[in-house]
């Protein structure tokens, strides 16, 4: 590609199945399952007892205390995230125009955690007793505040907030700034810590989540027959993209390249997908349009495939319309069936899984996918990483609102 036409990117990452790149790639093509039993507080009443929770996540090691302290979860996992991708990428601030330096990094609830301790506060012990650091700790936009003051990036800064869209919104729109050339570097992801006793029960009594409690490991299966529902999880996949000419001139190691967005609505319902996947379509061709590439350059998908009945079926189904007879010989991936539905960090996640996928060669399995819904009849890696030459690769992120983006990657050679 030349030079300004795409961008190179770093990652760091925080979930179920790993505190590190290394860790999490491993159990990843491994088919290893982080869903457990959650521990943080009582799920004796609720329907689901089960989610993807970071495990061994020390803070105040990453971080230090005081700041810690006074930080989310959320934030402290896209900080975590981004000081991996910043040691990874090898820049130096001093080589950095502040002024091109951006962040783009978002999440879909924000710091609930933060917000429901300062309620039980207010109710039990009066208005005194509130945290004045209750606002700048909880609003959406804090992470990526604090990331844009501990590496002094004074470019475009931005939260875009599409549910579960959110991770390829930021990677696309940080991608779009960088080739319209108003930044060279830019954070982009998504951010999530959002398994709370309020949220569990909400999402429960909308039947959305699995309750197959007695087996974790078993419960998020997406294209499933026997699926029955997703499993929430949490975590933070953070990306440094630069663009490729300041990547070139200080000759950095270089993974992949961001080399096509494109983004939709369903315009149908502000929950339900939409039920033939026409968003989803549109946002995929878009992103295939605005890499210049034809369908048949796209050697693989990593799918949104939350494990929900409906989600499913609809995103099979704008494959096949997008793809025609060719959608059956394309691997499609979940990874959401070992680390569980991120919501806002879901994007970015699987936007580093899809890039090592590319490097590597390697294709990620499809775990608990047993007995394959009729209506999901594609090629999903089932059970067993799958090792073949692939250079370019699509990934769909869907969210509530009818909020829909797909990016395009490529290997760099």
């Amino acid at each position: 590609m030349k030079s300004g036409k795409s961008c190179d990117y770093w990652y760091g990452v925080s979930v179920a199945i790993g505190n590190n790149l290394q860790s999490f790639w491993n159990n990843l093509i491994n088919g290893k399952s982080g869903i457990s039993t959650i521990d943080t507080f009582d799920v004796t009443n609720h329907k689901t007892k089960i989610a993807g929770i970071v495990k061994n996540f020390d803070v105040e090691e990453v971080l230090g205390k005081n700041e810690a302290r006074r930080l989310d979860r959320f934030s402290q996992f896209a900080l975590a995230a981004a000081e991996q991708a910043w040691t990874d990428s090898e820049l130096d601030l001093n080589s950095i125009d502040e002024e091109r330096f951006g962040v783009y990094v978002g999440s879909g609830i924000g710091g609930i955690e933060t917000f429901i301790e300062n309620i039980d506060l207010l109710r039990q012990k009066g208005p005194r007793r509130v945290s004045p650091a209750l606002v700048p700790a909880m609003i959406s936009n804090a992470a990526t505040a604090q990331i844009s003051i501990k590496w002094n990036a004074m470019g475009p800064s931005m939260s875009p907030v599409s549910a579960c869209a959110i991770g390829n919104t930021a990677i696309g729109e940080a991608f779009k700034l960088i080739r319209y050339g108003e930044a060279d570097v830019v954070f982009a992801g998504g951010t999530e810590a959002a398994i709370t006793d309020l949220s569990i029960a909400s999402f429960g009594n909308a039947t959305a989540l699995s309750t197959r409690n007695d087996v974790p490991n078993k419960a998020s299966r997406p294209f499933d027959e026997n699926r029955d529902g997703f499993v929430m999880s949490e975590g933070a996949g953070i990306l440094i993209l630069e663009s490729l000419s300041h990547a070139l001139r200080r000759d950095a190691k270089i993974y992949a390249e961001v080399i096509g967005y494109g983004a939709s609505s369903d315009a149908h319902h502000i929950v339900a997908t939409h039920p033939e996947g026409t968003g989803a379509y549109l946002a995929m061709r878009s992103a295939l349009k605005n890499a210049n590439l034809s369908t048949e350059e796209i050697d693989v998908i990593s799918a949104h495939a939350t494990s929900t009945k409906v989600g499913d079926i609809s995103e099979t189904m704008a494959i096949k319309q997008l793809f025609g007879k060719q959608a059956y010989q394309i691997p499609v991936t979940a990874n959401k069936s070992m680390f569980g539905h991120m919501l806002g960090a879901a994007g970015g996640v699987e936007a580093i899984a899809l890039a090592l996928s590319l490097k590597e060669g390697i294709v990620p399995p499809t775990i608990n996918l047993e007995n394959p819904d009729p209506l999901c009849d594609l090629d999903y890696v089932p059970s067993v990483a799958r090792q073949v030459k692939i250079s370019t690769g699509l990934s769909n992120s869907f969210g509530f609102g009818g909020h829909n983006a797909a990016i395009v990657l490529k290997k760099y050679e």
